[in-house]
């Protein structure tokens, strides 16, 4: 498994270990994963800061992927870059069809834990090749999940992929993180996925620059530490948290953009 690959087990083990504290995001599958696999963390890796905030980024995209499917049940979700998570499992609806999409290496160590349905399926996939994406099921609509994903992929090779996506669906709905241009040169040297060997990841600093000459558009900003769930937590943990992770210098590095693109036909 290469470095980039080997990060998806830092938000794995911080979705295990808040789901054990009871609080913010209810994953006994991470939880369970998490006692098998024991992968180790080290350094700012296994901070509780770092856990509480992938657990919010977690429930955040939990709840806009429910809205989604509940209002288009007969939509298509992709979620790239699915790692070993399990959304899948939390949402309470459920679309047609919902494909997690991930390098060779992830589907098979995921293989060991989910099983295919009528309407749940695996697909090796690298976001970076439109290739792979116009090979992707047809459906009219799609829901597009890009959790911790963005920053492994240049500008190019995102536009690429958001311009073969809109190519082949009519409506089309995206919830990604990004990291600013700030934030990418930041994690050089304060970035978690340091501790697994990646060095190198990229910001984004204008949507609409990116977006240009694409019919998928800018939708909405969206925090990813909302006070419904900072207040999940207690005492000098809710204090600093609420110092660190939800003010302006925050949104310097990191944000959560919605991305739409609708069936003119419609």
């Amino acid at each position: 498994m290469n470095e980039v690959n080997r990060t998806l087990f830092i938000p794995l083990y911080g979705k295990a270990m808040v789901s054990k504290k009871n609080i913010i995001l209810s994953d006994p599958f991470a939880e369970k994963i998490w006692e098998k696999e024991a992968f180790q963390v080290k350094g700012k890796s296994g901070s509780k800061w770092l856990a509480y905030n992938m657990a919010m980024r977690a429930r955040i995209f939990d709840e806009w992927t429910d809205s989604m499917v509940e209002q288009d049940p007969g939509a298509l979700v992709l979620h790239i870059g699915c790692g070993l998570d399990s959304r899948c499992q939390r949402i309470k609806n459920h679309p047609k069809l919902w494909l997690d999409c991930d390098f060779p290496d992830v589907i098979a160590m995921r293989r060991n834990y989910y099983e295919e349905t009528a309407i749940y399926q695996m697909r090796e996939l690298n976001a970076s090749d439109p290739e792979q994406v116009k090979a992707l099921p047809d459906s009219d609509n799609v829901i597009v999940v890009l959790e911790g994903i963005s920053m492994y992929l240049t500008n190019d090779q995102l536009r690429a992929f958001m311009a073969a996506i809109e190519d082949k669906y009519k409506s089309v709905h995206i919830l990604m993180d990004i990291y600013t241009g700030f934030g990418a040169k930041a994690s050089k040297y304060k970035n978690p996925i340091n501790d697994v060997g990646v060095t190198t990841v990229y910001g984004i600093d204008d949507i609409d620059g990116l977006l240009e000459g694409l019919q998928t558009g800018f939708k909405a900003e969206h925090t990813m530490t909302p006070a419904s769930l900072v207040n999940e937590l207690q005492g000098f943990d809710k204090s600093f948290f609420k110092l660190m992770f939800t003010g302006k210098m925050y949104n310097r590095i990191y944000r959560l953009v919605e991305l739409e693109r609708l069936d003119p036909g419609s």
